[in-house]
Parts: C-alpha cells; sequence; structure tokens
C-alpha cells in the first residue's frame, strides 16, 4: 500500500510514544477516529491523575487553553500530552470550524512551560503536537 504524501510507515501508536503499562488518555477523541493502541495500555476517557500520555482533540484556541492546564497537571513527571487539531487541507475539505494551526498550539504549550518536541500526522484530519515538561521541571 503506497501512503499518502506525509505519511511514515510507523505504526500511530509508535509515533505517540505508547507503551505497555501507560496509562492512556484519549480526551475529546472525535467518534470517527481509532487510535488502535496496543492492549499493554490502559485507556482512560476520564481526567485523572498518573497519566503518562494524553492525546487531546480541539478546533478551538479558547477550548485548548481551557484544557490543557489541567492535562498537563495530571500528567507524570516523564509524561507527554498531544494536542491536536485539524489540517488545514480538512479544514477547507470538510468545512470545519477551527482557529488552530501549529504555532497557535505550539504557543499555548509554551504559554504554560511545556516544550513542543514533535509535530505528527494522527490522521488524514487531524495533526498532533507533542508536549513534554522542560528537562529542568523533571
Amino acid at each position: 500500500m503506497v501512503e499518502p504524501a506525509g505519511y511514515s510507515g510507523t505504526p500511530l501508536p509508535t509515533k505517540l510514544g505508547v507503551r505497555d503499562g501507560h496509562v492512556v488518555l484519549l480526551d475529546r477523541l472525535p467518534d470517527d477516529l481509532d487510535l488502535d493502541l496496543p492492549p499493554g495500555a490502559t485507556v482512560v476517557r476520564r481526567l485523572r491523575a498518573g497519566l503518562d500520555l494524553t492525546v487531546t482533540f480541539h478546533t478551538h484556541r479558547a477550548s485548548l487553553e481551557a484544557r490543557l492546564p489541567a492535562l498537563f497537571e495530571h500528567t507524570v513527571t516523564n509524561g507527554m500530552v498531544w494536542a491536536c487539531w485539524p489540517k488545514q487541507a480538512a479544514v477547507k475539505r470538510f468545512g470545519i470550524d477551527s482557529d488552530l494551526d501549529d504555532n497557535v498550539v505550539r504557543g499555548v504549550g509554551l504559554e504554560l512551560g511545556w516544550v513542543d518536541v514533535k509535530v505528527a500526522a494522527i490522521s488524514e484530519v487531524w495533526s498532533g503536537q507533542k508536549f513534554v515538561r522542560r528537562l529542568k521541571d523533571r
């Protein structure tokens, strides 16, 4: 199978950094999206303490700004948060109402003191940016 432009052959759970034993929050996961996470990960749908990895989906800056502080607070010291937004091509193609792009998402995370370390295609519709704590804060 030929991958669409911009997609690596790396399985999504590997790209996201999901490992056996991780507690993974799927926050605001769109109904039509399956991340196909490995069975060794514990998937939760509600915010709780001790999150190793969160994948959160947003279409508007206000929603992202309101949600990220709580997600960061509930993430373990060496954990990560993926903030996802609709790709510009999807916004145009599907008429999605969004005021987010990678620069806006990065700015929101940086304002909260975390750093962005990776951007990845989550699906044909969604991009994601990975945030982690600064090394000095771990």
